[in-house]
């Protein structure tokens, strides 16, 4: 007996088990013709038994070789343990996040529906416009889909988010806040960037519900600023970190800052687009450091601050003692004084990132390291020449005391500060403890007429008798012609 097991679904082209198709034609045969054959059948198969037993078992030969080949490269995915698929789509998720990659592959299988659903992919998840583009009217069915998918997701996968944002949404934004406050009792992190339509009723939900919340990013977005101050009057305390664009009635955020309605506040950031031009924004530094005295990072981008002072007339000798990013950066011209960039940066003994970008006033620069263990041991610096070229101009006093820049990039700083047009700007320069090197010195020092203090004590490029602090013009005058 023999028996055919064809697939219709083969790979293997001409193959001999391939079905015939129905609408092929076939040959009308006589019934002459008919008899003739089936008797030619007969007897062929009657004469030689032999030749057709070995055909069956060629055949069986070849169905057994191809059918576990097929099984192997349809089951391979499913054979996976859940637990390396999660590590798989944790890598996924971190480079390209979240959404929309864990809803498709969650339809290939159950096994990856199963690693899909994880909770620990779904801790940090970033919905933009998906279903229609940004700034387009929605039909209500079209509305309530959108809800529904929504919803289904934050009650189905968030239940360990952590960080949620949501870009470009110009409707149905309070009701997406408002259920992921609800739903969502670990949420630390909400970022609303370029959103419309935000008002009051999403912040009181997150007052109510998002206990745990500390971030609130509000960039380019529109919203009822009454909403936020309500909210931070109330539940400012939690905040650590804020962002928000500066407008006529945005300035009434910062306002509520300085009044102390973040205490713990970490981060803030105040900031517009590059193409706006004289933005200004009324600001009391002594009135913030008082209010804000954790601060570690704080930005004005392309907001030109506007010095006001407190209304007592006192000033604050607390500073930023936390303070790691100072950054007021503007693409037009920034009036920011010496006084200015003090009354910030007093008491700042953490400083790490200085960006000043259109400020080219900057008089006075103490970069200078002391009483630091780790004096000699740390690695060559670079970039003091790009310090010295943009305000070679006004730079009075330079304090690099210590910093180990390489010889040729204080070679070039020297070079910036001889090239000055007015020779009798700097009247203060510390070298002590850097790699300077005569070359350096002569460039610089011999074209300036007003320098009255000059400190090159344990400089190790120097030679012997020279390693000393000169003051006055006439100590440094005889310095120059010893060098003659």
């Amino acid at each position: 007996m023999l028996l055919v097991i064809s697939s219709t679904t083969s790979n293997y082209n001409g193959s001999a088990w391939t079905l015939k198709k129905k609408g092929s034609k076939k040959k009308k045969l006589n019934k002459g013709k008919q008899k003739a054959n089936q008797m030619k059948k007969k007897k062929t198969v009657c004469a030689k038994p032999k030749p057709a037993n070995n055909a069956v078992v060629k055949t069986e030969e070849e169905t057994t070789l191809l059918v576990p080949e097929k099984t192997k490269d349809n089951r391979w995915g499913e054979s996976l343990p859940e637990e390396v698929l999660i590590k798989v789509f944790q890598l996924v998720v971190f480079q390209d996040g979240a959404v929309p990659f864990l809803c498709r592959v969650g339809r290939v299988c159950r096994l990856w529906n199963a690693a899909a659903s994880s909770p620990v992919l779904w801790r940090k998840v970033t919905v933009s416009h998906c279903w229609s583009a940004p700034g387009k009217k929605q039909l209500p069915k079209i509305e309530n889909k959108i809800k529904n998918t929504f919803n289904w997701l934050v009650q189905n996968r968030f239940s360990q988010l952590r960080d949620f944002s949501l870009c470009h949404w110009t409707n149905n934004v309070n009701y997406a806040v408002e259920v992921v406050s609800q739903f969502c009792s670990h949420l630390r992190s909400l970022s609303l960037p370029y959103c419309t339509g935000l008002t009051a009723r999403a912040f009181h939900s997150l007052g109510l519900h998002s206990l745990s919340l500390q971030s609130i990013n509000l960039q380019y977005s529109e919203f009822q600023v009454e909403g936020v101050l309500e909210y931070l009057e109330n539940h400012g305390s939690r905040i650590k970190q804020i962002w928000f664009t500066q407008g006529i009635k945005n300035a009434r955020l910062l306002s509520a800052i300085t009044r102390g309605c973040c205490p713990d506040l970490e981060l803030l950031e105040v900031n517009t687009k590059l193409d706006s031009k004289d933005c200004e924004l009324s600001l009391c530094i002594q009135a913030l450091q008082t209010a804000c005295p954790k601060l570690k990072t704080f930005r004005m981008l392309n907001v030109r601050p506007l010095h006001k002072t407190m209304r007592n007339g006192a000033d604050s000798t607390s500073g930023f003692p936390l303070l790691e990013e100072l950054c007021i950066a503007t693409t037009s011209y920034s009036y920011m004084t010496d006084k200015d960039l003090w009354d910030i940066l007093f008491n700042s003994t953490k400083l790490r990132v200085l960006d000043l970008r259109g400020c080219s006033q900057l008089e006075c620069l103490f970069w200078g390291q002391y009483f630091s263990s780790h004096i000699g041991l740390s690695s060559p610096k670079k970039g003091l020449h790009m310090v010295t070229q943009k305000w070679s101009q006004t730079l009075q006093q330079l304090d690099i005391a210590n910093q180990l820049f390489t010889e040729e990039d204080l070679m070039i700083a020297m070079s910036y500060l001889a090239q000055a047009k007015e020779a009798d700007t700097l009247r203060s320069l510390n070298l002590s403890g850097t790699r300077i090197t005569l070359p350096a010195l002569r460039s610089a020092i011999g074209q300036t007429t007003a320098l009255n203090y000059l400190n090159l004590s344990s400089c190790r490029y120097l030679p012997r008798g020279v390693k000393r602090i000169y003051r006055g013009q006439e100590d440094i005058r005889q310095f120059l012609d010893k060098l003659e």
